[in-house]
């Protein structure tokens, strides 16, 4: 279960605080990456695709190579880190070496270039920070680099063009087949849950840096990756999330910034995978992510990670506490796994398949009315007001979530309890475990409601006593309830 290695890979490359982060973000074309003032903020290296014209590329930022040098020894983050920016240049067939033209080439620049050309590969200076045409002559000043550079301004968007025509010569050609849109996976749970020790057990490699430190990942961190080899393969993308704090505990204006992409990358998820500890049970925070991933609608797995650690407690009990704790999860499967020793890992993934197809999956209108009528004969609706609610048919609105279209006499007659009970049925019938189902009501309207007589005339001839329009009772609100 090994991440692909795409031979078109561009790496990002450079001291602290020249812009890598902003250059990577204005690449892709969206803010993925974190932009701070703060030194180290990047730990772990970023991976997205990038399109630039017709070319597609696997971008790669990295953290600023001064920071992780001096670094106290045994620093086991900073060394990490170190070991991130090694892989990367490994993977990349050209390399952006980032300086600030405005600071000028520094020593530091140059040991890197240095580095850069033990490497063999093809280097770019990209000079940011160029925001004006005055400063575009300072790119001359890294020429003692030994690489072609280019002034550029991430922030204002300026000299882009010609830099990525200089590096679009030193990617290989693309392959031909055009392969499958990748399942999007984010793994979201509180610090020191597990998160990135699972990641790693998944991928098979030390991909993410991990650390007893809380807040060691502090940006989402995109991987892509494959099961399977081939035509067969199954293309994921990856998405390990920094931990969520207590609210009251995220002060630093990165820890802000890493709550607000967490919750995004929730929003843009297929599927959820909330990680717990086993050994703390489920907090206030995981209960608060939970709360984030149900009113987004992704379909949700649940991971009790530390599995080996409990003792006395068996599978069981556990989960039935837990179901206690989050009834708001319970349509959510359950998993036990160790990340350390990778006892279950596998098992996730094919949880995490189920789930995202329940998430996509469609039905027939016949077989969901079939569903719908026969869950309305096993049990009648509650009598409000001396009417029940009369259901007349029901077809599927669309997916991601699972949305179905239900016609009644009055959507106000279904109580949630109700309609909590006609979600269950069809998660049997339709096996959508794990997947959130989105029932829209709609007040049928009556000349609809006739066995193949028009009741528009009578209807519009009572509406006309009332001195109404004719289109104010025949219009159905709808009610959509999560």
């Amino acid at each position: 279960m090994q991440p692909p290695r795409s031979k078109r890979v561009v790496a990002l490359v450079g001291r602290p605080n020249v812009g890598k982060s902003a250059l990577f973000n204005r690449l892709v074309g969206r803010r993925v990456a974190i932009v701070h003032n703060e030194p180290g903020v990047t730990r772990d290296r970023i991976e997205c695709e990038a399109r630039w014209g017709d070319e597609r590329f696997l971008l790669i930022d990295t953290g600023g190579i001064g920071v992780l040098d001096n670094a106290a020894e045994g620093d086991a983050i900073a060394a990490g880190a170190r070991r991130q920016v090694e892989l990367a240049l490994e993977e990349a067939a050209a390399i952006l070496l980032v300086v600030d033209v405005v600071a000028g080439a520094t020593p530091l620049d140059e040991e890197v270039g240095r580095l850069l050309r033990r490497r063999g590969r093809p280097v770019f200076v990209a000079a940011n920070k160029a925001d004006h045409e005055g400063l575009d002559a300072g790119a001359d000043d890294f020429a003692r680099l030994g690489f072609p550079a280019f002034p550029v301004s991430a922030l204002h968007n300026r000299g882009l063009d010609a830099l990525m025509a200089a590096v679009r010569p030193a990617l290989p050609p693309p392959d031909a087949a055009d392969a499958p849109p990748a399942l999007r996976v984010a793994v979201i749970g509180r610090p020191n849950a597990g998160k990135s020790s699972y990641v790693n057990r998944l991928l098979g490699d030390e991909r993410v840096i991990v650390s007893d430190v809380p807040g060691t990942t502090r940006d989402s961190i995109e991987i892509p990756f494959a099961v399977g080899e081939g035509p067969a393969a199954r293309p994921y993308l990856l998405i390990d999330t920094a931990g969520l704090r207590h609210g009251g505990r995220t002060r630093e204006a990165v820890e802000t910034w890493s709550a607000i992409r967490v919750e995004e990358t929730i929003r843009r998820a297929d599927v959820v995978v909330l990680v717990i500890d086993a050994r703390e049970g489920p907090s206030r925070q995981d209960k608060r992510l939970a709360d984030l991933a149900v009113t987004a609608r992704r379909g949700c797995v649940l991971l009790v990670n530390k599995w080996d650690l409990v003792r006395g407690t068996s599978p069981r009990e556990y989960e039935e506490a837990l179901r206690r704790e989050m009834p708001f999860l319970a349509f959510a499967p359950l998993c036990f796994a160790s990340a350390r020793t990778g006892r279950g890992v596998r098992e996730t993934i094919e949880t995490i398949d189920r789930v995202a197809a329940a998430v996509s999956a469609t039905m027939t209108t016949g077989v969901l009315n079939r569903v719908l009528h026969a869950a309305f004969e096993r049990r009648s609706p509650p009598s409000i007001r001396g009417r029940r609610l009369k259901l007349f048919y029901a077809s599927q609105a669309g997916t991601s979530p699972v949305r179905i279209r239900l016609f009644a006499n009055d959507p106000d007659l279904c109580t949630p309890a109700f309609e909590q009970y006609l979600v269950h049925n069809l998660r049997n019938a339709f096996d959508l475990e794990g997947a959130p189902v989105v029932m829209i009501w709609t007040a049928r309207p009556r000349e609809e409601r006739g066995h193949g007589r028009s009741a528009a005339a009578p209807a519009a001839r009572r509406m006309r006593r009332r001195g109404a329009r004719p289109s104010q009772e025949a219009a159905g609100g709808a009610i959509v309830r999560p």
